[in-house]
């Protein structure tokens, strides 16, 4: 399939589903400051402030507060740029699938170039925020981050291959990088260990929800892996990646940036998960029940591995700790977290479907 045939197809859907920007709904031109902020996936906006939160304070640097404040200020903007024009994009398909339906763009509480506007402006926002705040390789992941989720898996991968999730997952797996590279000014192995961690956690969450909305997915003409491919496959997928995952997770340890606590609670989530994803690939057609609760607890798993280092290093137990940062040998002194901060991402275990 050619980049022609794609555009061609992507036109078709568009012509087919998409709401006009000036819409005759009758909710239309009743919008709120409310109906933004559910433009931004506050959810999922959370889970990327979270997971940076965690890869800046693993840093083996001192944190200044006010560039700390300025970089999650900064990615949250990013992150909810990346949601506002992924719901702008997907305005068609979000008006014919049951779960998005609701959404503000096909309720007509927003127009599309409303969106479209508010998601630019934020993300450039977001970009130059940073830039001013930190430095150019946080700068650049951040807009790449952007373009990565907006560009490459909204407008192509999402609608075009069964690998959507699979390839586009790198944009959700960045933030803990941009952590890491806005106090450090570059990248090391520990925040490419958080990466791979996200990014292989990735599709078996996905698909453990897709498996139950593939009707929607197939009604909308997206290749998701349980509708093009079955669920047997999709489930045999879930399986292999649960192992991947699981061993990713113990890196932090074998990395000796965690210690023997997290490495010990990622061992004990981890034979979770895999039992989970066991369980659902020998599930038979019907049961609805086995994907859904390896989807709930693949995001109690992913809080509690990163809050776990989080913790580990805002309590101060790795501040004696030396660590190899770019060539040279560096006592890591933490920060202490600003307050709230661990209680404020438990909140992140209410992230709801609304991420694809």
């Amino acid at each position: 399939m050619n980049v022609k045939s794609i555009a061609g197809q992507l036109d078709e859907r568009r012509t087919r589903f998409a709401l006009p920007s000036r819409s005759v709904h009758p909710l239309a031109g009743r919008w709120g400051v409310f109906d933004f902020a559910a433009l931004t996936k506050p959810r999922v906006m959370m889970l990327a402030v979270f997971t940076a939160l965690v890869g800046l304070s693993c840093a083996p640097v001192r944190l200044d507060p006010l560039t700390t404040l300025a970089a999650i200020i900064a990615i949250a903007a990013g992150a909810g740029a990346a949601g506002v024009l992924n719901m702008w994009y997907d305005a068609d398909i979000d008006a014919v699938m049951t779960r998005t339906a609701m959404r503000p763009i096909p309720r007509g509480k927003v127009s599309r170039f409303g969106a479209l506007v508010f998601g630019l402006v934020l993300g450039g926002f977001a970009v130059v925020a940073l830039a001013l705040a930190t430095n150019l390789t946080a700068t650049a992941l951040l807009a790449g981050t952007i373009f990565l989720y907006v560009v490459v898996y909204t407008a192509w991968l999402k609608r075009s291959t069964r690998q959507n999730i699979v390839i586009g997952g790198a944009a959700g797996a960045l933030p803990p990088v941009i952590g890491w590279a806005a106090v450090t000014g570059d990248v090391g192995l520990e925040p490419l260990a958080l990466f791979l961690i996200i990014f292989l956690w990735t599709p078996p969450h996905f698909w453990a929800l897709a498996l139950n909305r593939s009707d929607d997915y197939a009604r909308a003409c997206v290749p998701m892996l349980p509708v093009v491919a079955g669920r047997a496959a999709t489930t045999r997928q879930i399986l292999i990646y649960s192992g991947l995952l699981v061993l990713a997770s113990e890196l932090p340890w074998v990395l000796r940036f965690a210690g023997a606590a997290y490495g010990a609670i990622a061992a004990i989530c981890g034979a979770l998960f895999l039992l989970l994803a066991r369980q659902l690939n020998r599930s038979i057609e019907t049961d609805r029940h086995t994907a859904h609760r390896l989807f709930v607890f693949s995001i109690f798993y992913l809080f509690v591995l990163f809050a776990a280092l989080l913790i580990d290093h805002g309590s101060g137990s790795f501040s004696n700790t030396r660590s190899s940062h770019g060539g040279r040998t560096v006592r890591s002194t933490h920060a202490e977290l600003p307050p709230g901060a661990v209680h404020n991402a438990r909140s992140f275990i209410n992230l709801s479907t609304d991420e694809v």
